[in-house]
């Protein structure tokens, strides 16, 4: 069974990535990642890909204001299985790109917003809520690791 207790220890024995990376290994999304806000663009810090591939060019910034971000903000939590059929995102130039995205937002200790922890895909994935918990209780934890983040 996959517990906070899990991530703690992969927090301590791998810092941020293995966090990611135990993170994304319990879920069938391709994709998780942090982003942090830079003023009208949000900056991937950390990507965890399960095909291992380089990075795409364009998931390393992304306007926020054409960010599913911004839903996160708003409501303090996204989820979406299928953006194509998700109303919320009619007119959002990636809806039926990112298909699935599922994110939570990243504070500061002192509880400042600085960005969001997702897990994604250009596939339709459902996440189930345990999982979803699983990702705000990572977000709680690496609170305390974002100025090394700060890239």
């Amino acid at each position: 069974m996959r517990t906070t207790e899990n991530l703690r220890a992969a927090l301590s024995d791998g810092g941020p990535d293995a966090l990611l990376e135990y993170l994304n290994k319990g879920v069938p999304h391709r994709y998780t990642a942090v982003y942090r806000f830079d003023g009208e663009l949000l900056r991937n810090v950390l990507l965890c890909d399960k095909l291992d591939q380089v990075r795409p060019d364009f998931l390393l910034a992304v306007p926020f204001k054409h960010s599913f971000c911004q839903f996160v903000l708003r409501d303090q939590a996204f989820r979406t299985e299928d953006s194509r059929h998700d109303k919320r995102l009619d007119g959002n130039p990636y809806q039926g790109v990112v298909i699935s995205y599922h994110s939570v937002p990243l504070t500061t200790p002192d509880g400042a917003l600085w960005g969001t922890m997702s897990h994604f895909d250009m596939k339709s994935h459902p996440l189930t809520d345990d999982e979803f918990q699983l990702l705000e209780g990572a977000a709680k934890l690496l609170s305390g690791q974002l100025k090394q983040l700060g890239r």
